[in-house]
Formats: structure tokens, sequence, C-alpha cells
């Protein structure tokens, strides 16, 4: 048994030593990205529970893509005109619904955030920009990163955990561990993100749009 858990640690103290990051992003080829006067964010699903924290995440979203020209509806405001027509929440998660979403709202795209992991440290996010006609993805990007801060957090607690199994006498070290790792990396939740959630989530984003296609002319360098 404190073979098993000597290994659990060693492995989980190797992943909190190195960092990895990685950003993947595609345009659909020859749209006019110019025309999309106004964006939605019209849903933040994934890893990520409650309304504050869902509206943080899409209005850091938003401050990034306003850099590149884009207006934007504010979240409570989405959610208000939805509710007034009387829409589903749960059809907001695919990209028909989204779209019908964004004709309800008027606008020429909508936009899908989606986190599907926030565990020990480790965020990875990805968002669709979809054509409210079609329903067309226009634009995708996913990225990631981590913090060795939240790794370091998984680990102290794990070996807490396995240590006093350890001198308790007790077998129950892996439950113990799986425990802690379940009570740690269960995602965010919350009224708002604390300081290095938010920063985390600031740099992905970051990632994730450095190659969305901006409607700010990019000025010609006088030679």
């Amino acid at each position: 048994m404190r073979t098993v858990l000597a290994g659990v640690l060693l492995s989980m103290l190797a992943a909190a030593g190195c960092a990895t990051s990685k950003a993947e992003s595609q345009a659909v080829a020859g749209y006019d990205f110019g025309k999309i006067d106004k964006i939605a964010i019209v849903e933040v699903t994934g890893r990520v529970y409650g309304e504050a924290v869902k509206n943080q995440i899409s209005n850091l979203f938003t401050m990034k893509l306003m850099e590149k020209g884009y207006k934007f509806i504010e979240r409570k405001d989405i959610k208000a005109l939805l509710k007034e027509q009387q829409f589903q929440a749960s059809d907001l998660t695919t990209k028909e619904g989204a779209a019908k979403a964004g004709r309800i709202l008027n606008v020429p795209a909508v936009m899908i955030i989606d986190i599907p992991k926030y565990a020990g440290g480790k965020m990875e996010m990805s968002a669709k920009l979809v054509d409210v006609e079609d329903a067309t993805i226009l634009w995708m990007g996913t990225g990631s990163g981590n913090t060795n801060k939240g790794l370091s957090t998984l680990v102290g607690a794990a070996a807490g955990a396995a240590l006093g199994a350890a001198v308790g006498g007790h077998s129950t070290g892996d439950r113990v561990i799986g425990g802690v790792i379940g009570g740690v990396a269960g995602g965010v939740a919350g009224n708002v993100l604390a300081p290095e959630q938010e920063d985390l989530v600031k740099k992905v984003i970051v990632k994730v749009v450095e190659k969305l296609p901006s409607r700010v002319a990019v000025p010609v360098k006088q030679k």
C-alpha cells in the first residue's frame, strides 16, 4: 500500500514540476469578419458553476475581444431577453440552439465558451463563434494553461492525507487521496473567481483568441 501511495505522490510531484500550454485556432477561409458588428456570448459551459462565475468569465472574454473591434451584448441582458421569450437555457449548449438565440437577440453571430477541464491548477477552454443564419461555425479556438500553485496545493493535500493514513496505520490511503483529489479538483464554483483562478483564465483567453480575425485594421508600417 505504501509503495502505491509513494508512486501516486511521485507522479503528482512530477506533474507539479512541469507546466505545459497550447493553443489552436481555425477560421472559415475567406469569411468577412468585418461584417460582424455585434456578438452575444450566450453560454459558458463545463467545469464552471454559478451565474456569477460564468458572468465573470464572459466579461473577461468580452474585454479581450473588444480589443479586436467586436461589440457585445452583456450576458445579464442576454439572459433577461431570452427569459422573456421563454427560451430554454439547455438549448444554448448546441450550435443550432445558440444560433436560434442569436436570431432572437438580433445579432449576426453568437459565441459559446466551454471549459471542459479545470483540475489541479490546469484549465482547458474552447470557444465557438456561430453564424446565426445557418449555425455554421465561423471560428473555433482552443487553449490550455496551468499554474504550479494549483498543482502544489493538490500535491500537498494528497501528501498530507497519505501521511495521516500511514501514521494512523490505516489501509485506506487510496480512498483518502481519491477524496482529496475530488475535493481540490472539482471545477470552479462560487460568487467570483479567486485571484489565481482569474489570472489563469485571463492567460488562457489570450491564447484562445489570439488568432481570431480582427475587425480593427492593422496599421501599415512605414519603411
